[in-house]
């Protein structure tokens, strides 16, 4: 079965950085986009390994921020 994610990323002194944005935690780095995309999923499934639920404890509430 495949889950489908968001991957936000942004380029940072010459990495490409990023997170899945539905799963708080799953952050990974790599010097090309291809590389970023193996390294966040590796980084998902380790996730997922070490803490199988953690999709369910994760609470959101919004916040006010001043700009």
């Amino acid at each position: 079965m495949k889950a489908k994610f968001t991957l936000e990323y942004w380029t940072d002194e010459g990495w490409y950085v990023g997170r899945l944005r539905e799963v708080p935690g799953a952050f990974s780095q790599g010097k090309t986009l291809q590389e970023l995309e193996e390294n966040v999923r590796d980084a998902y499934q380790l996730l997922m390994k070490e803490q199988p639920n953690i999709r369910r404890r994760i609470k959101c509430k919004p916040i006010a921020i001043a700009v």
